[in-house]
């Protein structure tokens, strides 16, 4: 593994290996690597911040990689430098990346101008990796302007993704009345913005569906006073629209800038950063408590077998740990 000095001055100098090999660092959950990823982190902070962070998820058969490889490469036409986060599923064998990403978005994965990192998810909710954050971090570090975050799709915790990001796309399909009342409300409600993507396949339906969309916007508070979210269609495999939906994510850039609500989003984020790595250590240096350990294989079967309630054993758990009534 580099030093944390050769990896700082690569990720600097925006060398795509050091690059992987930091992220990598950051993803490790050993104890040494965690403690030089932070110490190489916080050296890399001034360098930080400046991107366009973009969250994009969507329901199943939406065309996400296909949508993130056209505007990415749309993107890196126009000089800007992407970075995509893609959350692959987990595999329960491995641990490891399902999807590959990669070879989902050949193109994109060639551009000089591109960088994609699938990572597992490791079963954390809403299918965001647990070092996702970090990631992103180290990639505008490295001097990427455009950082976008896919999910592996709708979860039950799209929140975590909105609450990493500044602008957050729901990626929808073009659909009847009777699936339209299958998308969630909660998903709705947290986009900054809805792209009804496959239009090439039914124009009119697309549109129709993006209607339906729009008079649900109507009767749903509005996250901000400064903003209505914009519901457009599109064709990744054409190309259609994808000018369109980018010219509306850098307006609301700007429009939130201008009002501090994005400095004060972005505020909020990092202290729920903060208390989400709190719990993330508090819970490993649990389940690796001496004391804990040894409970565990006790507890787990009686708790599986319905003999002792979770309750109970979880109060049991934190008693051994050390943590008072």
């Amino acid at each position: 593994m580099a030093t944390v000095t050769d990896l700082k001055s690569g990720i600097e100098a925006g060398e795509r290996a050091a690059l992987a090999r930091a992220i990598t660092l950051v993803e490790s959950r050993r104890a040494d690597h965690a403690a030089s990823a932070r110490t190489l982190l916080e050296a890399l902070m001034p360098l930080t911040g400046r991107a366009q962070r973009v969250g994009i998820t969507g329901v199943p058969g939406a065309g996400k990689s296909t949508f993130i490889e056209a505007l990415g490469l749309m993107l890196t036409a126009s000089d800007h430098r992407v970075a995509v986060l893609a959350v692959d599923p987990s595999s329960s064998r491995t641990g490891g990346s399902i999807l590959g990403d990669k070879t989902r978005m050949e193109r994109l994965s060639v551009d000089p101008n591109a960088y994609i990192r699938p990572s597992p998810s490791g079963g954390a909710l809403g299918g965001v990796a647990r070092k996702t954050r970090e990631a992103m971090l180290l990639c505008e570090a490295a001097g990427f302007d455009v950082i976008i975050v896919e999910t592996v799709g709708v979860g039950q915790s799209e929140t975590m993704v909105a609450d990493m990001v500044d602008v957050f796309l729901a990626l929808l399909i073009p659909a009847g009345g009777d699936e339209l009342q299958g998308i969630k409300k909660g998903l709705i409600e947290l986009a900054d913005a809805i792209v009804v993507n496959k239009a090439d396949i039914d124009p009119a339906l697309a549109k129709r569906s993006a209607q339906h969309y729009r008079s649900a916007l109507h009767i749903l508070e509005p996250a901000s006073r400064n903003w209505t979210p914009p519901v457009l269609t599109a064709s990744a495999l054409s190309g259609d629209g994808i000018a369109e939906i980018w010219a509306q994510l850098e307006r609301h850039r700007e429009i939130m800038t201008a009002s501090g609500e994005r400095a004060s989003r972005r505020a909020t984020q990092n202290v729920g950063w903060m208390w989400s790595q709190v719990s993330d250590r508090l819970g490993d240096a649990l389940r690796k408590h001496p004391a804990v350990a040894e409970l565990v294989g006790e507890l787990e079967p009686r708790v599986r077998n319905g003999l002792l309630p979770p309750g109970q054993a979880a109060d049991q758990l934190l008693r051994a740990f050390g943590l008072p009534e």
